[in-house]
Parts: structure tokens; sequence; C-alpha cells
């Protein structure tokens, strides 16, 4: 007998059946907004929600960056620039090789970050392919995640 077979189990199948079928259904609920939260997250990560220089977002991506960061999908107001952006800017600290390594962090940062994200996508995609490769129970799960995606649409095509 090996060691795992002369262990006793330290937990019942059927409690292990009933966990993994609980993770199933929410899993398939709330993939689409982890999918959401991802790629809304990468886009945010290099602020490509945000016109910046010659650069102007196209506004499905500003709105999508609306809901991700406030939960309305809608563009936001701009008024005016404040009065203080019109005041002259500090002097800006001598060039050294602080500012080169604080740079070199945040871009690794960022570049961590977005691989975490595409991760989750694929991570989350493999995850519903699983599931739905489950002919018995497809579709519950193809409702779970019709639900899923919806209400958060209608809710947020309320707010705007």
């Amino acid at each position: 007998m090996t060691n795992a077979q002369s262990r006793p189990a330290r937990y019942p199948a059927a409690l292990l059946m009933q966990i993994r079928t609980i993770h199933t259904y929410v899993g398939m609920l709330i993939a689409p907004a982890v999918l959401f939260f991802a790629c809304t997250g990468i886009l945010q990560i290099y602020s490509l929600h945000e016109a910046h220089g010659g650069y102007t977002p196209p506004p499905l991506i500003e709105k999508l960056a609306r809901v991700h960061k406030d939960q309305v999908f809608a563009l936001e107001q701009k008024g005016p620039p404040p009065a203080a952006a019109s005041a002259p800017k500090p002097a800006s600290p001598p060039p050294g090789g602080e500012k080169h390594h604080v740079k070199l962090a945040t871009t690794l940062l960022k570049a961590v970050f977005a691989a975490v994200a595409v991760g989750l996508i694929g991570s989350t995609c493999a995850g519903l392919w699983m599931a739905l490769r489950q002919p018995g129970k497809r579709r519950l799960y193809l409702m779970l995640l019709t639900i899923g995606a919806a209400v958060p649409l209608v809710l947020a095509a309320l707010s705007a």
C-alpha cells in the first residue's frame, strides 16, 4: 500500500463535490465581470483610457473605464481646466539615477500587473471552456453565464 492509500480521507467525497459544484456555479456567474475587469484593467494600467499627448482614446474605451472606476457608463463631463493648471510648474529635480530607478520600477510593476491580468483572462477562459464541455449541465452553465453578463450590462445601461 502506498502512503496516500493508507491515510484516511480528510474530507468526504460528497463535500468536495458540493464545493466543486458551487465553485463552478459562482465561476460561471462572475466570469463576465472578471473578464471585463481584467481587460479594462490592462487599458488603465497603460492609461489608454485617458487622453494624453496626441492620443485620444475611443469613446467606448473611456466609457468602459468609467464603468470600471465609477460604475457609470457615460463619458465624463469635461469642464474648463482648473486655475491651478495654469500656474507655473515647480522646477523638476536634477537629473540623476534615482528618477531612472523609479521609472524602471514603475514600468516593471505595470508589466507584472498586465501579465497577471492576461493570466486571469486565460485562466477564466480555460475555466469557462472546461465547464461548458460538461454536457449534462451545459444549459445551466450557459444560463448562469448569460445572467452574469446581462445583469451588469443592463445596470450599466441604466446608469448612463
